[in-house]
């Protein structure tokens, strides 16, 4: 039960505090605007513009930007190379973030900055996210987004994250949060 509605819940943390539907999307929503804020992605009337490809992580990217932009604090264009934009939004969450970072230093590339929440005008307003939580929001909101074809088969590599998350919860973020330490 949420603490707080008690009303059944649909999330769990990893500290066994549950969500139920609404306090979900509060808690997204909110945490949102603080990457946005932390991370000092976007400042007051910029152009922002965004590349929704159907998938579950453009559709909530751009569900968040308008959002964010009917309080008046952007102007929201959709990615074009013609227009003129400030930054350039990506639907890039902590599970793609922590696998390219793993790739890479694989590869022995360790000073990437394109792996940080902001690189120049491309900014990611769901660096904080993993793939479940924006799942779930897309899910809960009745958004509308192609589904991921799970026959498709991933790298050994990405396996071996998903099933260390599995077993670890937060390696993701661990992994984000250190490589962020390494650069800076």
């Amino acid at each position: 039960m949420c603490k707080k509605c008690e009303t059944n819940t649909v999330y769990e943390f990893t500290n066994k505090r549950k969500l139920c539907k609404t306090c979900f999307i509060k808690w997204f929503q909110k945490k949102f605007l603080y990457t946005l804020r932390k991370f000092h992605m976007i400042k007051k009337n910029e152009i922002v513009s965004y590349e929704n490809k159907g998938d579950f992580r453009g559709v909530v990217l751009q569900e968040l930007l308008e959002i964010f932009a009917e309080k008046g604090a952007i102007k929201l264009v959709k990615f074009s190379n013609k227009k003129k934009t400030d930054k350039i939004a990506v639907s890039e969450t902590s599970d793609t973030i922590s696998n390219n970072i793993i790739h890479n230093l694989i590869k022995g590339k360790i000073n990437v900055k394109e792996d940080l929440p902001v690189y120049g005008k491309i900014i990611k307003p769901l660096y904080l996210f993993l793939d479940k939580e924006v799942l779930l929001y897309a899910k809960l909101k009745k958004l509308k987004f192609k589904e991921i074809k799970s026959n498709e088969k991933k790298d050994e590599i990405s396996e071996f994250i998903n099933n260390l998350e599995d077993k670890h919860p937060e390696v993701k973020h661990s992994i984000i949060q250190s490589y962020s330490e390494l650069v800076f």
